[in-house]
């Protein structure tokens, strides 16, 4: 009887298990027909997917793989006249409003072979699975240059797809650090099978080869990103570091704007608005109110000279 997994591990059939099932879900995009070509309930692996986010995010990239497949033979790619779609496409597509060539703003469909919002949605959740942009391009429907010409054009849709690459970028990480666990069991068919013999070298051979790879293992190396490159100077080196410190400070700043109209939306206290004002009570128009007055509207007044709730007389206010 297999040994139950942890939330962090898998055992070894569990993980080879995985492995079939992720293989037949990039070929079919259906995670009940995968489960079924091996033999299993799809219940089997969902369990697995809501434990392990790991397992979870290669689900994920999973299916936008199996998505762009399946959807490869009849791509649209914007601007080229490739795989022509029915007219029932553009149809379906939702309007959106454009602006026409005399000033007008009407409601139009986009083309079949041009970007509309699903596809941008489409695009956008595939990049947050895989953090692959041909690859959720290829899913969307539209070649990755297409999309790169939205960024360019719209920074609302550039601020989305950076977010949804940081996502990505999140998924891939957490995916790749449980694979790196020792209870993965992803990279350890090696130790299964006899070790070859190591090939025959002599002393020196033997130390030059720990020599070229001693800073690797023993000393502390400089990021690659920070790491003078062979042929600059000094002066672009520096530049080049001043630049990459302002994009990610513009990046900081972005993600506080972003907290802070998330927190203003939720009425909390903000950098701009430390002492939000509550929504003011906002009473009715009296005109539309009824049933509040007992009075009799076709009784003539008393005196028609003094005010309905007091004040001053107006014979007085003549004389003073």
């Amino acid at each position: 009887m297999p040994r139950p997994s942890t939330p962090d591990q898998f055992t070894r059939r569990q993980a080879a298990q995985n492995a079939a099932f992720l293989a037949a879900l990039r070929r079919t995009g259906n995670a009940r027909e995968a489960a079924r070509a091996l033999g299993y309930n799809r219940s089997t692996f969902t369990k697995r997917r809501a434990a392990h986010p790991a397992f979870a995010a290669k689900w994920d990239a999973a299916l936008a793989f199996a998505s762009a497949a399946l959807n490869l033979p009849s791509r649209l790619r914007e601007g080229s006249g490739e795989g022509s779609a029915p007219n029932t496409a553009a149809l379906n597509k939702t309007p959106t409003t454009t602006r026409t060539a005399n000033g007008r703003l009407q409601l139009r469909r986009p083309p079949a072979n041009r970007l509309d919002h699903a596809a941008e949605q489409a695009f956008l959740t595939a990049l947050s699975a895989t953090a692959n942009i041909r690859l959720s391009a290829a899913a969307a429907g539209f070649s990755h240059s297409a999309f790169y010409a939205r960024r360019k054009a719209s920074p609302a849709f550039a601020r989305e797809m950076r977010l949804a690459l940081e996502a990505g970028y999140e998924q891939v990480e957490s995916a790749l650090l449980a694979g790196s666990l020792p209870g993965a069991h992803d990279h350890d068919e090696w130790r299964h099978n006899d070790p070859p013999p190591i090939p025959p070298m002599t002393a020196n051979q033997a130390l030059q080869l720990l020599h070229l790879h001693a800073k690797t293992v023993h000393l502390q190396e400089e990021p690659p990103h920070i790491k003078r490159r062979r042929g600059e100077s000094s002066e672009a080196h520096s530049y080049r570091l001043s630049a990459m410190y302002e994009a990610r400070q513009a990046r900081d700043r972005e993600a506080f704007d972003l907290a802070e109209a998330a927190r203003n939306e939720r009425g909390e206290p903000t950098l701009t608005n430390p002492y939000p004002i509550p929504n003011p009570i906002r009473l009715p128009a009296l005109d539309q109110v009824t049933g509040w007055s007992k009075a009799d509207p076709t009784k003539v007044p008393y005196d028609s000279s003094v005010a309905l709730f007091g004040g001053w007389r107006l014979k007085d206010w003549k004389g003073a």
